[in-house]
Order: C-alpha cells, then structure tokens, then sequence
C-alpha cells in the first residue's frame, strides 16, 4: 500500500503576505532534510514556478491540465533544482479554468481526486505543498477539498485580524461541506519589522485570539528574501545565512515536530 502525503494548502485571500514565499521555502526546508516535496501551484500569476526556477517556456503543462483531467498529476511535475523537491507549475490558462470546469459535479474536488490517484499509483511523495491564488475561488477551494490542513501566512499590519476571520469561515464551510478533516495547520506571522510597534502589537492581538495556533517562527522582513525569486531561487538557496532563510529553516522544524505529534497521537 503506498504512504498517502501529507497536504498542506498556503492560503490568505490577502496578496503580498508572503504566501509564496512561504511555500517555496517551507517546500525547500522540508525537501532538505531528506523529505520528497511537491508543490501545486495553483495560482495564474505563477510565482512559485517562477521562484523555483522554472522559465514560463518550460511549461508545457500545468495545474491547468491536471484540473481539466487532460493529464496525471506525477506526468505534470518537473523537478527542480533543490534535490527531493518538485513543482506542478502554473500557467495564466488557470484564469479560465473556473468556466471550463464550473458545471462539473465534481469542480471542488479535482485536485483531490488527483492527488489521490497519483498516490495510489505512485506513492512519492511525503508532502504535498499547495500554493493558492489570493483570493477565495474555485482553485483555493479545490485546495481545501484536497488538504488535510491549512497553513496561514500574515502579514504583521494592521488589517491582519480582518482577514484572517474571513480565511477561517471559508475553513468552516469547507469542513461543514467539502472536507470535515480540515484543520488549522498554523498561522505564521510573515514580514515582521521589530522595530515597528504596530508590528508587535499586531503579534500579541494574533497571539491572544488564536494561541497555539500561532508558530513560534516569525519571518522578518528581509531584503535577500525579496530578492531570492528574481534569481528563481528559494532564499534557503540564495542565502542561507539571512535572518529570513533560518526562519523559514526554523518554521520547517515547527512543522516536522508538529507532525511527529500527530503521529503520535
């Protein structure tokens, strides 16, 4: 019988939280320390494919094609550069996936169906990372459907609250409808300033409202890993040594002992 992964969704309908980032070198970490990654990039704008190195000419198929059941979801993936580590990129023919696929019975759950097949047959890997659009649409849900819990980057500013609540009742609908195993997997507070006290605040306020919710991590805001993508490197690869490569070092190491509890269990 082969190992079924653990999934894992990126999700905030907020853009520019550092959800991307997030995916990519939490994927690396993982991939790092001997685990077999693959991530779903399930947004158009395609970031993650591109922070991983992969050039839009190479994409000769894609999320898209897995979604639209024209192609498995193990034929899809290209390795990348980071050894153990591999991605279903993105292409801007997801834009349009939502009106091919809407009068489907089964729209929500074709990445489930997808990934579960690809583990009957394959097995591979041990996570799968799913990187999803900012926003709350059909490609975010099909993600939830899949998933076994949801990883929450969050911006340390002043609306983070706000948002969040909105995540959390689109998790609640997802468990009352699509998929009751879905869970928080945690919230990990992204582009901290320490000098900033707004930021501290908006810490403690996520803090007091969602407790152990919250990863000790905390990604600071760091030039090299805004640079990092252009390279179409993780910021593990590019410098491992930046405040913000040891965090995301670090929150692979939240992750992975949060795992073995659950296992545990």
């Amino acid at each position: 019988m082969m190992t079924r992964p653990r999934i894992i969704t990126v999700a905030n309908q907020k853009g520019g939280v550092g959800k991307t980032t997030t995916a990519i070198n939490l994927a690396t970490a993982l991939a790092a320390i001997g685990e077999q990654v693959l991530i779903v990039d399930l947004d158009p704008q395609g970031n993650a494919s591109t922070g991983l190195g992969i050039d839009r000419r190479d994409r000769a198929v894609s999320s898209y094609d897995v979604l639209t059941g024209d192609i498995t979801l193990e034929d899809a993936a290209v390795a990348t550069a980071v050894p153990g580590l591999s991605i279903v990129p993105s292409t801007l023919d997801l834009l349009g996936v939502e009106m091919e696929i809407a009068g489907a019975p089964d729209r929500v759950l074709r990445l489930r169906n997808a990934v579960r097949a690809s583990s009957e047959r394959v097995g591979k890997y041990s996570y799968v990372l799913i990187d999803c659009p900012p926003s709350l649409n059909l490609l975010t849900l099909n993600s939830m459907a899949a998933a076994d819990s949801v990883l929450v980057p969050l911006q340390c500013e002043f609306f983070a609250l706000e948002g969040l609540s909105q995540l959390l009742e689109t998790v609640e609908q997802v468990r009352g409808s699509i998929n009751p195993d879905l869970v928080i997997q945690g919230i990990v507070m992204t582009m901290y300033d320490g000098r900033n006290n707004l930021a501290n605040q908006v810490v403690e306020d996520v803090r007091a409202h969602m407790g152990e919710k919250v990863y000790d991590t905390i990604i600071p805001r760091n030039v090299r890993v805004s640079e990092a993508p252009s390279h179409g490197k993780p910021a593990i690869l590019y410098d491992l040594k930046c405040s913000g490569s040891q965090a995301y070092l670090q929150l692979a190491s939240e992750v992975i002992r949060q795992e073995r509890k659950l296992k545990a269990a």
